[in-house]
């Protein structure tokens, strides 16, 4: 019960308009991922970014067992194998951005679609975290049971030999 697991991997491309430049990355968001991006729309308008609320602005995908662990392969190649230890929040999960979708292994350049950057954000689980979300007697989860950072880190060098920087 008390082996850590990759719950789900969350790719999120946020370009801040709608239109061709969301199709572009779209269209690279499933060249990715082999899977269909979903889009995400503004919650509130903002004037000097040209953004109105409810305009499609970000696509992302949410990964989840053998998919996320090959994702994640390649994407921490794109980072060079390491993660600051500020991108882990006190549940276990990280965050961690690619500035170019091109540094990703086995990624072309296609002109037609440009350069875009990511955001990557990884949660962790337990067996036994179900009942947190099921709808039917839902319950806390016991405070020795949730992920610590520490547990998380330790399971990121091991299963993909990451480094954690200070």
């Amino acid at each position: 019960m008390l082996q850590t697991k990759i719950d789900k991997v969350v790719v999120n491309i946020s370009v801040g308009k709608s239109g061709e430049p969301l199709e572009r990355a779209s269209k690279i968001l499933k060249q990715l991922t082999s899977q269909n991006p979903c889009k995400r729309k503004a919650k509130k308008t903002i004037r000097d970014f040209g953004i109105r609320k409810g305009e499609p602005i970000a696509c992302l995908v949410t990964l989840r067992k053998e998919k996320a662990k090959s994702f994640l392969e390649k994407a921490f190649q794109a980072v060079d194998n390491k993660i600051s230890k500020g991108c882990f929040d006190r549940f276990g999960n990280f965050s961690f951005g690619i500035k170019e979708h091109i540094e990703i292994p086995g990624t072309k350049y296609v002109p037609e679609l440009g350069i875009y950057g990511m955001d990557i954000s990884v949660s962790f689980s337990r067996s036994g975290y179900r009942i947190k979300h099921r709808h039917r007697a839902k319950s806390k989860i016991g405070a020795s049971h949730i992920v610590r950072p520490e547990e998380t880190m330790s399971f990121i060098k091991e299963e993909f030999g990451v480094e954690i920087a200070e």
